[in-house]
């Protein structure tokens, strides 16, 4: 495939990335480090670039053109993106596409849980638009339109890396302790709780003290106090 690059090869991943930009560098360097290279290390994760100006026209591999009808910017074309995605999904028909789009579904917890995988591997390509926008007869190819909030930024790769790593997060096994991705912000998707004020040494800092029930070692009671202390999100 052009452009190929793997992190790390690993078929039995529990999940697998295929990342159409024209920006790879850009999201390298946070898919190498922390808990995504952790991730892909273990074996529980696949992170696979594909540059879309492999797939671009002409002698310049152009992926981009003006709106008809006027105006400015310039919009995403349909051939390379098509030739992209087809030639991905030749090799895995199963994979699914994401597209970061301000006119998708809200991203949230409850959605990122929805797309990690359960009890068989999963495969997203995701598409990072770029300049003005896309042409709509792209959104025939893919499966998922993710909002990152009512905001808009110069590309896809940011909302992509957010995408990337809130769904890995939750595969058993990455962030090391099996209870931290249920006990934590956004866990209760009904009420969208934000997790319990959290203390660490020294149990006194400048006169603010650690509240006593957490240095008490009773559980119930930490539990107890623990719930009592969530808060709901703001809007």
């Amino acid at each position: 495939m052009p452009g190929g690059f793997y992190v790390i090869i690993c078929p039995m991943s529990k999940i697998k990335f295929t990342i159409i930009t024209l920006f790879e560098e850009a999201m390298r360097p946070y898919l190498e480090a922390s808990m995504m290279w952790k991730a892909a290390e273990k074996g529980l994760a696949e992170f696979e670039f594909v540059n879309l100006r492999d797939y671009g026209l002409g002698p310049h591999k152009s992926v981009d053109d003006t709106p008809y009808g006027g105006g400015d910017g310039m919009l995403l074309r349909c051939e390379p993106v098509f030739a992209a995605i087809e030639e991905i999904k030749e090799k895995d028909p199963s994979a699914e596409v994401i597209l970061p789009t301000p006119a998708g579904r809200l991203w949230t917890q409850k959605y990122a849980k929805e797309l990690s995988p359960k009890t068989t591997p999963k495969h997203y390509i995701i598409l990072c638009p770029h300049y003005e926008g896309y042409d709509e007869r792209i959104l025939k190819l893919v499966d998922h339109k993710i909002s990152l909030g009512r905001y808009v930024l110069t590309g896809g790769e940011l909302p992509a890396l957010i995408i990337i790593d809130s769904i890995t997060r939750l595969i058993p096994g990455v962030l090391g302790g099996e209870t931290s991705a249920e006990i934590e912000s956004f866990s209760d998707d009904e009420n969208e709780l934000i997790e319990y004020p959290q203390y660490t040494k020294p149990a006194d800092f400048r006169g603010d003290k650690v509240p006593e029930v957490l240095l008490s070692g009773h559980h119930q009671k930490v539990d107890e106090w623990r719930k009592a202390h969530m808060k709901k999100a703001e809007n």
